[in-house]
């Protein structure tokens, strides 16, 4: 374990995304290591607190739930729906449904797809906003560094 790193917790996932239960911790971790795609999971993360019940932690694997909803084969072994997007029209008689999706990935309507991924969303709102941090340390005499040069 890397201090300030979120590390994959198996059972902590299995234990809060249960219906996700039958996905296979080789697979889930490769949905982990893309959820960090999303989400920096390094000590210079916005979102500090890596600690294991924390924010960074409990958001990447909310995050690897939303990916995994999207990816995975369903527990009777059949297919993830192909359908990526809003559903744009949808006919009865001879069953044909068209989507839209012409957001890019990460962006909000993306993360809407699942619960899981509207949750990461909804988290991690208060990391996505402009933070300004005044420069207290300005020096405004050009002559500064070349005191010690004129003595």
């Amino acid at each position: 374990m890397t201090t300030g790193v979120v590390d994959f917790d198996p059972v902590f996932f299995v234990q809060r995304y249960s219906e996700l239960a039958y996905i296979g911790t080789p697979l889930l971790a490769m949905y982990f290591a893309e959820a960090e795609m999303y989400c920096d999971n390094t000590p210079s993360s916005p979102i500090v607190n890596a600690d294991v019940g924390k924010q960074r932690y409990i958001v990447l694997h909310m995050a690897t739930a939303h990916i995994a909803a999207l990816n995975a084969q369903k527990s009777d072994g059949s297919e993830a729906s192909p359908l990526v997007g809003r559903i744009q029209s949808a006919t009865q008689g001879s069953v044909s449904v068209s989507t839209q999706m012409d957001v890019p990935a990460g962006t909000a309507q993306w993360w809407a797809q699942t619960r899981y991924g509207a949750a990461f969303w909804a988290a991690t709102t208060q990391f996505r906003r402009f933070r300004y941090r005044a420069n207290t340390g300005r020096t405004m005499d050009a002559y500064a560094p070349f005191v010690s040069d004129i003595e």
